[in-house]
């Protein structure tokens, strides 16, 4: 990579990773679900009216909107207003990847290989480690809300991979348009018209700034040169990048957050980030499938890979990103 785009690909990272304290400044303004509402209303307009219509069929639109809008964003806010730090919320989250591979091989019967499954054992391990760590200084809840965000992210990920979008940021500024309505109805019903009301009158220019992060520059800005990157260059010179977001999001929380980060959060975070990169990194095993040769009757056995089973889905913090790895000799 050309070292102007490496800078790139670090500064989306970066840009990434500061969204979980950008996150925690908000929801000292917002209760989290209106706060996820609006970060959601916020990055669809007035994208949605410039990005073209729809790629794919609303039926892939509305479900990720719902699973990744909705569950995902709705826990992890939650979550985090729950007392979940951001650092650790950033290191968490990325467990995602490990739940995509599970959700993966159950529902598009992809056969993760051993060195996948050593992936996975050593990212839950790094979960229980950070599990034992906040058990014995924060609130259970929290994590536990953070985790479940993360399995949510892993069920969008393979509605995604069943979609298989062309246009990475057309698709979540539409997925954006789902959950704006549905989360803004929630908020009224379990945080109160009040609280609502309280919030957006006090709404001043540090609130209008980090919905404005949240929206344009994780998301529009965030996925706009991510998607460059990989029309630019093979995935997996690229996917590797995603995994500095929780390294990014641990110090950014230390540094303007004044988070503590205790000797079993980084033995946690060694093993999760490692897990993740071997879970996301390495391809599925190809199937094997029947194909009649040309000249003769018998069927032969070939190498097909798995539909999406080559894609690994990078951890970042905004949405999932699909990253098929390129062929022989890159792209």
């Amino acid at each position: 990579m050309r070292p102007i785009h490496t800078a790139l690909a670090v500064l989306v990272a970066a840009v990434w990773g500061f969204n979980f304290v950008v996150i925690e400044f908000g929801l000292g303004s917002f209760p989290p679900l209106l706060l996820s509402a609006l970060r959601f209303l916020v990055a669809a307009l007035p994208a949605v009216f410039f990005v073209g219509r729809p790629k794919v069929a609303w039926k892939w639109i509305i479900a990720v909107g719902v699973v990744l809008g909705i569950a995902k964003f709705g826990l992890l806010f939650s979550g985090m207003a729950n007392g979940m730090p951001a650092g650790l919320s950033s290191l968490v989250l990325q467990a995602q990847a490990v739940f995509t591979a599970v959700f993966a091989a159950v529902v598009l019967k992809e056969r993760p290989g051993r060195l996948r499954i050593a992936g996975m054992a050593v990212a839950f391990t790094g979960i229980a480690v950070a599990a034992v760590d906040e058990g014995a200084s924060g609130p259970v809840l929290g994590f536990t809300m953070v985790i479940a965000a993360a399995a949510c992210w892993g069920v969008s990920n393979v509605l995604t991979r069943k979609a298989s979008p062309p246009d990475a940021l057309n698709f979540m500024v539409w997925v954006s348009v789902v959950p704006v309505l549905p989360l803004a109805g929630l908020s009224l019903l379990i945080e109160g018209p009040e609280r609502d009301l309280a919030a957006l009158r006090g709404l001043d220019w540090s609130g209008v700034g980090v919905i404005v992060y949240l929206a344009w520059i994780t998301t529009v800005f965030g996925f706009g040169a991510w998607g460059f990157l990989l029309r630019t260059y093979p995935a997996s010179s690229v996917a590797p990048f995603s995994l500095l977001v929780p390294v990014f999001g641990m110090s950014s929380a230390a540094l303007v957050l004044g988070e503590q980060v205790s000797g079993l959060r980084w033995v946690a975070a060694v093993l999760l980030v490692g897990g993740v990169a071997v879970t996301s990194l390495v391809p599925s095993k190809p199937r094997p499938v029947a194909a009649r040769p040309a000249d003769g009757p018998e069927p032969a056995l070939v190498a097909a890979p798995e539909a999406g089973g080559d894609a690994p889905v990078v951890a970042v913090s905004g949405a999932a990103v699909e990253v098929p790895l390129p062929a022989a000799g890159g792209r």
